[in-house]
């Protein structure tokens, strides 16, 4: 069975509850791990968490996820991204299916540039981006509500992430366990 890391950092526990939708939708079809980026495995600015960049060495899929925090990936994600350089010198990830979640505080909350930040790493790692096939508006239960098909943006509306934004974190993850699966 195919492994699925989700690697995430979460400060208000927003971005952990997508995550958790995501591994939702991916259980009994993937193996699953919960990868918390925490802040303490930040070290004068380096992040040092060896087992976790293992598990992503031997997942199948990955989905990125962070708060978008000033138009882009909270600094907590950015320092587990730089320490992924020398697995990108091996191309260690290549041919991983990866995926992105964001959340920022307003619908229009330049959440694109953290899942395009998400695409970019992922892309210089040598992985497969898996975006959403839900187009925003026309999907009878509000699956991606705000339209983005590169990956999952949300925000909060009245403090609380609506059901629809759950539902489209879970058929992400579900889109990622069959992606994962045909990757083989």
């Amino acid at each position: 069975m195919p492994l699925l890391a989700i690697v995430y950092f979460s400060i208000t526990g927003t971005t952990e509850t997508l995550a958790h939708a995501v591994a939702r939708g991916a259980a009994g079809a993937t193996e699953i791990a919960l990868c918390r980026i925490a802040g303490d495995a930040i070290v004068s600015g380096r992040f040092h968490n060896e087992a976790l960049l293992e598990t992503i060495d031997r997942a199948s899929a990955v989905a990125f996820g962070s708060p978008t925090y000033m138009g882009g990936p909270a600094a907590q994600f950015k320092a587990f991204a730089d320490s992924s350089s020398d697995r990108w010198t091996r191309q260690r990830w290549a041919g991983k299916i990866a995926a992105g979640f964001t959340t920022g505080a307003c619908a229009g909350g330049d959440q694109l540039h953290t899942l395009s930040y998400f695409s970019i790493l992922a892309a210089q790692h040598g992985m497969l981006w898996c975006g959403l096939d839900i187009p925003g508006g026309e999907d009878s239960s509000g699956r991606n509500r705000l339209g983005s098909q590169l990956g999952l943006a949300t925000h909060l509306v009245d403090r609380t992430l609506p059901q629809s934004d759950l539902s489209t974190a879970e058929y992400l993850g579900e889109r990622l366990a069959k992606m994962a699966s045909r990757n083989g």
